[in-house]
C-alpha cells in the first residue's frame, strides 16, 4: 500500500505541474485535443498505457 500511495502522489504531482506552470498553454492544448477524433484519442491512450506497462516491466526485471 505504501508503494501505491507513493506512486499516486508522484502521479498527482506530475499531472498538476503543467496546470501550475503554464495554464494558458494547457487551455490551448485541451482545445486541440477536443478537436481530435475519438479513434485517435483511444489509440493515444492505448499507446500510453502500453508504454507504462513496458516501463514497469523493464524497471522491475532489470
Amino acid at each position: 500500500m505504501k508503494y501505491f500511495l507513493t506512486a499516486l502522489g508522484l502521479a498527482l504531482i506530475l499531472e498538476g505541474m503543467p496546470y501550475f506552470i503554464a495554464p494558458g498553454s494547457i487551455k490551448k492544448t485541451l482545445e486541440l485535443i477536443k478537436e481530435q477524433p475519438e479513434k485517435f484519442l483511444r489509440l493515444f491512450g492505448l499507446m500510453a498505457m502500453l508504454s507504462g506497462v513496458i516501463l514497469l516491466y523493464v524497471v522491475n526485471v532489470f
